[in-house]
């Protein structure tokens, strides 16, 4: 208790001895009280007139869970912090990886130079990320992944079925969706950035011309017969 009222006044007024308050400092709420849970006792504000904060209170069956929890909305929260820096988004479900493999393959069969194959790796290497989300959910990666290719083959080929540039996976009943419509959506800066530095990764791999292995040193018997015959003894 002395803790809060000590915040209070350091809230309510400076620390430089002035006594000044103005009404402006201070704020409106319906109701405040001490309540008990669990084993805290927590100062809970409601119905504030204005809501610039929220505290959120995490209860589980033991703390296993409630790290997991706590964990959980901080990626939420990370997500929509996100969204509102980049203020766009693009559809989730390997609908982005699968469109950007078909338009690098595409542009790879331009190129007339060695070019064409660190091009085509590249569009193969951006479908690993679909493939594994469907692994991870059980299902069948070559059928689903091959579906969702033709999707956005046909997007970026007929203009009659341009819509299906939204299309992505559904991992709940294993087939594809139109993403967008579900609202399975991604935050687009975290998108760029897991690309950009994926692909500085595997550059920075690349560039290593050379390895230098340390090999244990043998621990050989002085005693043994190679050794024994080696020495003349035998």
């Amino acid at each position: 208790k002395q803790w809060y009222q000590r915040r209070v006044a350091i809230t309510a007024g400076n620390l430089e001895g002035e006594e000044s308050f103005e009404p402006a400092f201070l704020g409106q709420a319906e109701s405040v009280c001490q309540e008990r849970i669990c084993d805290d006792e927590l100062i809970l504000i409601r119905g504030t007139k204005t809501k610039p904060s929220a505290s959120i209170i995490l209860r589980g069956a033991n703390d296993i869970y409630v790290d997991e929890m706590d964990r959980s909305v901080h990626d939420s929260l990370c997500a929509v912090k996100r969204v509102i820096e980049s203020k766009s988004v693009v559809p989730g479900g390997g609908c982005v990886e699968a469109a950007l493999s078909i338009y690098l393959e595409n542009f790879a069969t331009s190129l007339g130079s060695r070019e064409q194959l660190a091009v085509a790796e590249f569009a193969q290497a951006l479908l690993v990320i679909p493939k594994t989300l469907v692994v991870n959910a059980a299902k069948d990666s070559t059928e689903l992944v091959a579906k969702l290719r033709a999707f956005h083959n046909a997007s970026q080929t007929i203009e009659a079925k341009r819509h299906f540039k939204w299309i992505g996976l559904d991992l709940e009943n294993g087939k594809c969706r139109d993403n967008k419509e579900a609202g399975v959506l991604e935050p687009e800066m975290s998108k760029v950035k897991s690309l950009k530095f994926a692909t500085e990764a595997a550059i920075t791999i690349l560039r290593i011309d050379d390895m230098i292995k340390i090999y244990q040193p043998s621990k050989e018997d002085p005693n043994s017969y190679q050794n024994a015959v080696k020495q003349g003894r035998l």
